[in-house]
């Protein structure tokens, strides 16, 4: 893959949040990353985010509904991106092991410059499989579903598993635990960028505690 430098916030602060979609991606998960970052709005009533749904290869994915869904972005967008968010896919996370991500997929994520890239990377329920799994996580505290701890806990033994809180904040890399704590991740994301007004205005829209 060609090296992209992961993009700046335009003037006026809108970010680029890239969402990486598997097969099996679970519906409300990628909806609520689009709902929340989505209304973000400046005090002039300008969207804060440009949100863009992503695949390793672009085109139908398949949800754990009855309905597919259609990427049209790729790893090249990922790599680009100031933030990143990994939605949980049940069809495969469970089954990632140290360093079994595909190469090309673990360096768009890991950025064109490794570790020390300026990018935020978090993850959604068990997606944290997949940051683990691209070496992300080593030596961090981290949270996953609590079905998936354990298991998380012995197949990524350098990482420090917290299954008891909402999500885990470590700068660059955040997790979330079940799907509805990715709602409390993302409220916490914009409120980092853009403050508290700005998180609890998108919490009000969407009817939801802001924190």
């Amino acid at each position: 893959m060609t090296p992209v430098r992961p993009a700046a916030p335009a003037p006026g602060g809108r970010r680029t949040v890239a969402v990486l979609v598997r097969d099996g991606v679970l519906p409300m998960e990628l909806g609520l990353v689009h709902q929340l970052f989505g209304t973000a709005r400046s005090a002039a009533g300008e969207p804060l985010y440009d949100v863009r749904t992503c695949a390793p290869r672009p085109g139908r994915i398949r949800t754990d509904a009855d309905f597919p869904i259609y990427a049209e972005h790729g790893l090249a967008t990922v790599a680009a991106a100031d933030t990143v968010l990994v939605p949980a896919s049940h069809e495969t996370d469970e089954g990632l092991r140290p360093g079994g991500l595909p190469e090309e997929l673990a360096e768009a994520l890991r950025g064109p410059e490794g570790a020390s890239a300026p990018r935020r990377i978090a993850s959604i329920c068990t997606g944290s499989f997949v940051l683990a799994a691209a070496g992300l996580l080593d030596g961090r505290r981290a949270t996953t579903h609590w079905m998936s701890a354990d298991l998380f806990a012995r197949t990524f033994p350098s990482v420090t598993v917290d299954p008891g809180v909402l999500y885990v904040d470590e700068g660059r890399i955040l997790t979330s635990a079940g799907e509805a704590a990715g709602i409390d991740l993302c409220l916490h994301l914009i409120r980092r960028d853009h403050g508290a007004a700005v998180a609890a205005e998108v919490a009000r829209r969407t009817v939801v505690p802001p924190h």
